[in-house]
């Protein structure tokens, strides 16, 4: 069987948190199994259900010491799964690149 979507997908392992699910704030930690321009599957213990619309954020790997890149996103939750750990499916409808200075040692 082969894989016919549209979007490559890239296995990915970065930290996701979400920030809106529906009309509720979330304060949720998980992790990114694969991404692609069109989506995202992450695993989280989130109440999510199907359908709904979710806000997250993505913190993005930089070799920029002074600078955290963060990719705050907007999609809809198109599937979750509960097996080993609870995983989420989500479109990427909008997003947009946020830079949050980290705090120096002293």
């Amino acid at each position: 069987m082969t894989d016919q979507r549209k979007n490559q997908r890239f296995e990915l392992r970065l930290p996701v948190e979400l920030l809106r699910s529906g009309a509720q704030p979330v304060d949720q930690l998980g992790e990114t199994v694969n991404l692609s321009s069109g989506g995202v599957l992450f695993q989280s213990d989130a109440p999510v259900e199907i359908g709904q619309p979710i806000e997250f954020m993505i913190t993005l790997p930089t070799g920029n010491k002074g600078t955290a890149v963060r990719l705050k996103c907007v999609g809809k939750v198109v599937r979750t799964e509960i097996a080993e750990s609870s995983s989420v499916a989500a479109t990427l409808e909008r997003f947009e690149f946020v830079r949050v200075a980290k705090a120096r040692a002293s």
